[in-house]
Parts: structure tokens; C-alpha cells; sequence
């Protein structure tokens, strides 16, 4: 009896790390369609730069967060909704939400 279990244990512990977070968003695939880039840059961005910036743009779209910052490659921003605030997705590319 404990033999059977003891060899199907790394197995399920295999099966249980290796298949995605159900629900988790995906930012990784880039937004369609063609992406071209040139210029030069002075300096870097930090972090703190980088989540002002991402709060401020998401703001002038409309969005009502308190504070945002990279997530998993997504934009992650706490918005203020009329039942609270709530964590909400967002692509850093496009800035379109991510469900």
C-alpha cells in the first residue's frame, strides 16, 4: 500500500507545478501587429520611474488607480471602484486590460 504511493507522489507533485496558474494573466505575447523602434536614450528609468510613469498614463486614460507597478510582465494597478478597490491587469505595451 505505501509502496504505490510512495511512487505516485513525485508524479503528482510533478503534474501539480508544471501546468499555468488558471486565471493568471498572460503579458508575455507581445500586442499584434508591427512593432518598430529607434532613438537614443540618456540615462535609465528605475523602477520608481517606470510605475510613476504607468500610473500617470493610465490615469489620463481614465482609469481611477491609486497605484501601479510590473507584475509577472503585466502592469499590475490597484483601481478605486464604486464596491472598493480592486487589483486589475493591464498589457505594458498597449495598456489595454488584461482579463
Amino acid at each position: 500500500m505505501i509502496r504505490p504511493l510512495l511512487i505516485a507522489l513525485p508524479f503528482a507533485a510533478l503534474a501539480s507545478t508544471s501546468a499555468p496558474a488558471a486565471g493568471a494573466p498572460n503579458c508575455d505575447v507581445p500586442a499584434p501587429g508591427a512593432h518598430i523602434s529607434f532613438g537614443f536614450s540618456i540615462g535609465e528609468f528605475s523602477e520608481s520611474d517606470r510605475n510613476d510613469f504607468n500610473l500617470m498614463r493610465l490615469r489620463r486614460m481614465g482609469v481611477d488607480a491609486t497605484r501601479a507597478e510590473m507584475w509577472g510582465g503585466c502592469i499590475r494597478a490597484y483601481v478605486r471602484t464604486p464596491s472598493g478597490e480592486e487589483m486589475q491587469f493591464f498589457h505594458p505595451d498597449t495598456f489595454e486590460r488584461v482579463y
